[in-house]
């Protein structure tokens, strides 16, 4: 396939309120290399001002709040020296004529506290723990903590945590937000029956699993527009100690509850299940905006959005090595590939000094 037969890629498309450029989106990545109390750091403010060709950027996982911290140096969005450092990130893309969302993240139950640098509450759905190991602050896969059950009355203020997240990135200038509710971080935990156990209306069958992560999108919409909101899915991804069995139980409900929120998009890792066409589920449940991500090229992308199935793709690992991926793909130019020792160490080497292509 040639660069023009690409062309689909670079046309205008809008997303709620997002008016894109291009329908080329990069995904959310952690890249763990914010500064002190959890600050985004001029690295990355360049890391993402070198991406801004991008039709969209989804920034990395942020946390709303100190016990949404799971992971090591990753940034924070609830103290406002997080926010004026987003803004610096924010300016920093709009100056390259680029458009940004913040990916807002809670880990729940998948922590390391060693990870955190203080001490704050673990907790989850259900007092289950993550079978799956985290990488510690050296890297070195270490156990996860026992979470504490959340009690349902706690349960709006959680949601408007999420909401006054959404309104801190808004003040960073930030254009929009998207819900982690994918890899089985906090909201993903409430969605699988492996992990959310309750006995109330918050837990009993799909349609209580469903409950909490519909209120913290709702209040989340209510809070900035349900026109600068998206969420992101993987239906059938076992990471971090998920259920997989029964994916369309899980996120059909999901689906329809969200459907009459008009939210802006809807984000799927495609796992390229063999027993569900899950682009096709979420087309008979969805009838806003589908982006769709994982392991694509220019060609499948384009052929993905050709056939409907999608209205948007999202490139993650490509992003990291090639910051002119845009143009790449629109020149045909060969792509870089990531130095993987440095995805999460390094600080600028294997972040924000992959080279542009030179194009003749």
């Amino acid at each position: 396939m040639t660069p023009e037969m690409h062309n689909n890629l670079f046309q205008p498309i809008s997303l709620g309120a997002l008016e894109l450029k291009n329908s080329i989106i990069m995904a959310p990545m952690t890249r763990d290399r914010a500064g002190p109390g959890d600050v985004p750091s001029d690295i990355m403010i360049e890391y993402y001002r070198q991406r801004a060709s991008a039709g969209l950027i989804v920034t990395e996982g942020t946390q709303p709040s100190r016990e949404g911290k799971g992971y090591w140096r990753t940034p924070g969005i609830y103290s406002q020296e997080q926010i004026d450092g987003w803004a610096k990130v924010a300016d920093a893309v709009h100056g390259e004529g680029g458009k940004i969302v913040m990916q807002i993240m809670h880990c729940g139950r998948v922590v390391v506290p060693d990870n955190r640098g203080y001490i704050a509450d673990v907790i989850a759905p259900s007092a289950i723990s993550c079978s799956d190991p985290v990488p510690g602050p050296d890297g070195v896969p270490a156990p996860t903590a026992m979470p504490r059950a959340l009690a349902a009355d706690e349960l709006p203020a959680l949601a408007e945590e999420f909401a006054q997240a959404a309104r801190n990135a808004r003040a960073a200038n930030i254009d929009g937000v998207e819900l982690h509710c994918a890899s089985g971080y906090l909201i993903n935990q409430f969605l699988n029956p492996v992990s959310n156990l309750r006995d109330d209306n918050w837990g009993e069958g799909a349609a209580g699993r469903v409950r909490f992560p519909v209120m913290v999108l709702d209040a989340m919409a209510k809070a900035i527009g349900g026109d600068r909101v998206g969420f992101r899915i993987s239906p059938g991804n076992p990471y971090n100690d998920m259920d997989v069995s029964d994916p369309e139980e899980i996120f059909v409900p999901l689906l329809n509850a969200t459907d009459e929120l008009n939210l802006a998009y809807v984000h799927v890792v495609d796992m390229g299940l063999e027993n569900l066409d899950t682009l096709a589920m979420i087309r008979q449940h969805w009838s806003g905006k589908i982006v769709t991500n994982n392991s694509l090229n220019a060609e499948t992308a384009s052929e993905i959005i050709q056939s409907g199935r999608a209205d948007a793709v999202s490139f993650g690992r490509a992003f990291i090595a090639n910051p002119d991926l845009v143009n790449r793909i629109l020149s045909g130019a060969k792509l870089a590939k990531p130095d993987y020792a440095k995805l999460y160490t390094g600080e600028r080497e294997g972040y924000i000094d992959y080279p542009v292509a030179t194009i003749k």
